[in-house]
């Protein structure tokens, strides 16, 4: 298991530009893939990026062009970043960081409010 810290979010103007970071730590060495989804209120959970321990990257259509995710790692912690540009106000939604374990577990980040402005 890893213990997931999220951090960025909040409100933001249309056009305007978000960071969302998540730190995992534990047995960071079983991480198979880091990333986030997003939910709004009634709806399902989506996915927003991810990218897996070899680099290979997944974006929902809405996002590509938009946002982009990126990683680091060292021996006791990995870090996700979204990097949210051309925010729009459907982009509003709490933001899951997850991490895929090899095995298949996930662990949940609790979640960090995006806010876009028309």
């Amino acid at each position: 298991q890893v213990q997931l810290t999220e951090s960025g979010g909040g409100l933001v103007q249309a056009g305007g530009s978000l960071r969302l970071s998540c730190a995992a730590s534990g047995r960071v060495f079983n991480i198979y893939a880091m990333g986030w989804d997003r939910q709004e209120p009634g709806k399902e959970r989506e996915l927003v990026a991810r990218i897996t321990r070899d680099d290979r990257i997944t974006y929902a259509d809405s996002v590509k062009g938009r946002f982009t995710i990126s990683r680091e790692s060292d021996k006791s912690t990995s870090t996700v970043y979204l990097q949210m540009n051309s925010l729009k106000p459907e982009d509003s939604a709490v933001y899951y960081c997850n991490v895929i374990m090899f095995g298949a577990d996930t662990n949940w980040g609790q979640g960090t409010q995006v806010t876009v402005s028309s």
